[in-house]
C-alpha cells in the first residue's frame, strides 16, 4: 500500500523565491500574469535579469483605462458602506460604469482577491492606478471617501487612513514597516486634532510627513 505519512520537504530557498516573485509582480503589474510569470522564472533559470519594472519605470494603469476619481466616487456610493462585497456584484457595478474589465482583473490579481472582496483594499489599489506615488494615491482615496460637502479639504478618519497607508505600503513592498509606523505615530501625535480626522494637506504639505 502507498505510504501516506511521507514527510514533504520544502526547499529552504522557496519562501524567499516566492516573496521576491510576488513583490516583482506587484511592482510590474503585468496584464498577462501567467505569461509574465513564465518569462520571469525562465529568465531566472537562465541566469538573466527577470522582466521586472523598476519603480521609476512604472506606468499608471490609467494610461490604458478611462478611470477617474469621480467614477470611483460613484462606485463607492453604490457599495453603500459595505466593508465586504462579492466579486460578481462588484464586477457588474464596474461594467455598468463602462470601465474596462482588464483593469478590474489587474486589480483583482494584484490584490489577490477571491469571491469576497474587502472594498477599501480594492478601492486603494484602484486609486493606485491613478497615482504615481503613495501620497498621490492616498490623496485620491481621501477625495473618494470624504463625505464633506462644505467646500473644505477632503478628510477621512485617521483610523481609515492608517489602514489604507499600511495596506498600500505593504503591497508596494518598498517601504519598511518601521517607516510606516514612525509616520503614523507622528501624524497621530502631532497632526491629528480632537476630531480624529486627517485632511489631505496634513500629509501632502507637511514637510515632516514622508510617506515613501
Amino acid at each position: 500500500m502507498p505510504q501516506t505519512d511521507k514527510q514533504i520537504c520544502i526547499p529552504p530557498e522557496l519562501p524567499e523565491l516566492l516573496k521576491q516573485f510576488t513583490k516583482a509582480a506587484i511592482r510590474t503589474q503585468p496584464q498577462d500574469l501567467i505569461q509574465w510569470a513564465a518569462d520571469y522564472f525562465g529568465a531566472m533559470a537562465r541566469g538573466d535579469i527577470p522582466p521586472v519594472r523598476e519603480r521609476s519605470e512604472r506606468v499608471a494603469l490609467s494610461n490604458w483605462a478611462e478611470l477617474t476619481p469621480e467614477l470611483l466616487k460613484i462606485l463607492h456610493s453604490r457599495v453603500a458602506g459595505r466593508l465586504i462585497i462579492h466579486a460578481d456584484e462588484l464586477a457588474q457595478m464596474w461594467k455598468v460604469l463602462s470601465l474596462p474589465m482588464d483593469l478590474f482583473n489587474s486589480v483583482m490579481n494584484v490584490g489577490r482577491f477571491t469571491e469576497e472582496i474587502e472594498w477599501l483594499k480594492f478601492l486603494a489599489l484602484a486609486c493606485s492606478s491613478l497615482g504615481v506615488t503613495i501620497a498621490k494615491t492616498l490623496k485620491i482615496v481621501c477625495e473618494v471617501l470624504s463625505s464633506d460637502h462644505d467646500g473644505g479639504p477632503p478628510r477621512i478618519p485617521f483610523s481609515t487612513f492608517q489602514f489604507l497607508y499600511t495596506y498600500i505600503a505593504e503591497v508596494d513592498g518598498e517601504i519598511s514597516a518601521s517607516h510606516v509606523s514612525r509616520m503614523l505615530n507622528y501624524i497621530e501625535q502631532e497632526v491629528i486634532g480632537p476630531d480624529g480626522l486627517i485632511k489631505v494637506n496634513d500629509f501632502t504639505q507637511n514637510p515632516r510627513v514622508r510617506l515613501e
